[in-house]
């Protein structure tokens, strides 16, 4: 997409997100768009339709959109009505009115809808005119906000890692009497006997062996080289794509790292180009992190990294050449991390991908280079700038603004405690012996848990008023009584297969 005035950034490809004029990280300044200057876009680029989005409470992207006219350079702080008590997990009936207003660092000329600009919008509360502390996107300003306070840092980077799977087919249903799923992929292996809609040419990917195949076997290099270009035209830096380890179309493109709210803002975005993309493909894209049985699941890891004054804050001559904050971060994420998977793994699906045997990081543990811990060290390079942890656990079914804000809400009470994450586990998690392994922590197996881990330990995220109560119970209500109840009450098709007989 491009900009009226070109935004400068650490290589000059990407804008920044934050709330501030000016914000300094990795060591440059980045500027940021102005109302004025998304009003000049407009008809620059002969703009008719502006897109205002925004994310509801469980993490689900809405928008409506308003004819060019009507923005107005006082749009930016006057913001426009919409009707909350239809959203999930927000206001009543009696008390439905709210404002969104738009973020004008968020402008892109959208790549798929015609004469279109989007923005990203925060929410506001149109009598008292404050950030509505439901708003997933006003907790990750206010996270921000919090660690400037407290004089850490003045950078959380982040680096997502979202997975996700590209199907040909799918269907599904739920209803009284029947509950069922099919997916169906070209490269799954399941095809390798029958014919499919391009033939059956025998280039199919066994269950988990799809790492870097190449094309005829990796059917969807040029889907993915689409999604990448469409990231970067929107200005997300990418760092690279390819296959990952599942059969049946498992991807992954990974975005360079960012301050929080930009990645947040960034990962919005990169959902909606992922799914788009596939679906003008004709196949349908899915962040679900455990759609197929006996197969790798999808993750979302999180590298994360604090900064101050331009200089890494986790670089040292510890552990994994790690500096003591890091290791006190490190360990206040782990401490914290049963809590934090009720934000992080936030579905039921999420848990079954959570189980032995997929690459899956079910033990508490850290460790340099070893891919089985819940933390890793990575080691791709020596310069003290690249040094991060590695968060395993989250996947991309989570609301990215509030995982990131809980993420960082732990680190900081990590290094506000001096918490020592405890030693290293450098062995295969998986392959210790049983004894051995009975010291290792575990996650939580099931949302349930999550939630209760959550609700039992939840103060550091109260800090600042970054989550605060309401937000906290609310956050529980729903996801137990509309997942977790919803789905112990119904019948599953396994249970036929177990117990019709009996």
């Amino acid at each position: 997409m491009l900009f009226l005035r070109k935004p400068r950034c650490w290589n000059g490809t990407t804008r920044s997100a934050t709330i501030y004029p000016l914000v300094r990280f990795t060591g440059s300044w980045t500027s940021l768009m102005t109302p004025r200057e998304v009003l000049a876009l407009c008809r620059e680029r002969e703009i008719q339709a502006i897109d205002l989005r925004f994310m509801d409470f469980p993490g689900t992207q809405k928008h409506f959109t308003i004819p060019a006219k009507t923005l107005k350079e006082k749009s930016f702080e006057d913001g426009f009505g919409f009707d909350g008590s239809s959203l999930r997990g927000w206001q009543a009936i009696n008390e439905s009115d709210m404002l969104v207003v738009p973020e004008p660092s968020t402008a892109i000329v959208d790549p798929f809808l015609s004469h279109t600009l989007a923005m990203t919008c925060n929410i506001l509360d149109p009598i008292t005119r404050q950030d509505y502390p439901r708003d997933p996107r006003n907790v990750a300003r206010k996270a921000t906000n919090y660690m400037l306070q407290t004089g850490i840092a003045d950078v959380a980077n982040f680096g997502p890692e979202a997975e996700f799977f590209v199907f040909d087919d799918v269907r599904f249903d739920q209803n009284e009497h029947e509950a069922y799923y099919h997916v169906d992929s070209i490269e799954g292996q399941w095809n390798r006997g029958r014919g499919t809609k391009t033939s059956n040419a025998g280039y199919h990917i066994r269950h988990k062996e799809g790492y870097f195949p190449t094309p005829p076997a990796d059917t969807l290099q040029d889907l993915r080289t689409e999604i990448m270009l469409k990231l970067m035209e929107c200005c997300v830096e990418v760092e690279g794509q390819h296959h990952e380890v599942a059969t049946g179309g498992q991807c992954e493109v990974d975005m360079k790292y960012a301050p929080l709210l930009q990645t947040a803002d960034n990962l919005l975005l990169y959902k909606y180009i992922v799914k788009n993309v596939a679906a003008r493909h004709g196949k349908t894209a899915t962040f679900m992190p455990k759609p197929l049985f006996n197969d790798n699941g999808s993750g979302m890891h999180l590298h994360f990294s604090l900064w101050k004054q331009g200089q890494s804050l986790f670089a040292g001559s510890g552990y994994g050449g790690l500096s003591d904050l890091a290791m006190h971060a490190m360990g206040g994420i782990l401490k914290h991390a049963p809590a934090l998977m009720a934000f992080c793994c936030p579905t039921t699906n999420s848990y079954k991908r959570l189980v032995p045997g997929f690459e899956a990081p079910i033990n508490l543990a850290y460790s340099y280079r070893n891919r089985s811990a819940a933390i890793r060290i990575p080691v791709n390079s020596p310069n003290q700038e690249s040094k991060r942890i590695e968060f395993r656990i989250p996947d991309a079914s989570c609301n990215g603004y509030l995982a990131m804000s809980a993420v960082l809400m732990a680190a900081i009470d990590g290094i506000q405690n001096r918490t020592h994450p405890g030693p290293p586990f450098d062995k295969d998690l998986y392959d210790l012996e049983p004894e051995e392994l009975k010291s290792v922590p575990k996650v939580p197996s099931s949302l349930d848990e999550s939630l209760a881990a959550l609700r039992r330990d939840h103060e550091f995220l109260l800090r600042g008023d970054v989550f605060t109560e309401d937000v906290i119970d609310t956050w529980i209500w729903y996801k137990t009584t509309q997942e977790v109840d919803a789905l112990r009450q119904r019948p599953h098709p396994f249970e036929f297969t177990m117990y019709y007989d009996s």
